[in-house]
């Protein structure tokens, strides 16, 4: 029992180690230039990415499949539990290839505070490099915005079950069970 204590503490350490690196090699990455793309937001209305920074310099936008995607449900419904933290440090915003009027009909049922906008007139999923061969991927794009409007990719990161963005699947890896028998579509909203 000792022994296998102590090399899950190892490979935690590891791990940490690995996710310190990541971090580091990502943030000497270059910024990428992007233009000024337009979007609609969930009340109809046209903005572009450089109104959603707002008076800041900074912008997180999750790329989410939309309301068809139970996963991506999820995921979003985590980000209304810690979307007053994120905020506090840069604007946050959710993309979805749905139409503005599904958006907001789906946002007020799952009580989500954060804006919408839709992707459906314009090819920043893809430019982002969410969207491959008609299929589109869930995950998070950081920008950062200079005092001329000029607008940069910070980073991109993908999302999937086990990853850092959704904490339910670091909750079901320390049950006996595992992830087994979890389907987000078996799960209503309370």
């Amino acid at each position: 029992m000792l022994k296998i204590n102590s090399e899950i503490e190892e490979l935690e350490k590891e791990i940490l180690e690995k996710k310190q690196l990541l971090k580091k090699l990502k943030k000497a990455a270059p910024y990428i230039p992007v233009k000024n793309y337009e979007f609609i937001k969930s009340d109809g209305q046209s903005t572009s990415l450089l109104e959603l920074f707002g008076d800041r310099n900074e912008l997180i936008v999750v790329q989410n499949m939309g309301k068809s995607c139970s996963y991506c449900t999820m995921w979003a419904d985590g980000f209304s539990g810690v979307y007053e933290y994120l905020v506090h440090k840069a604007p946050f915003v959710l993309a979805t290839p749905d139409s503005p009027e599904v958006q907001a009909s789906f946002a007020k049922e799952r009580n989500w505070p954060f804006p919408m906008v839709s992707t459906i007139k314009n090819r920043f999923k893809k430019d982002m490099g969410f969207e491959k061969d008609d299929y589109q991927y869930p995950g998070v794009s950081t920008f950062k915005k200079e005092d001329d409007g000029s607008i940069y990719l910070v980073a991109n990161d993908f999302f999937g079950p086990g990853d850092d963005y959704s904490s339910p699947w670091h909750f079901f890896d320390l049950l006996d069970s595992g992830v087994k028998g979890f389907n987000p579509n078996a799960v209503k909203k309370r």
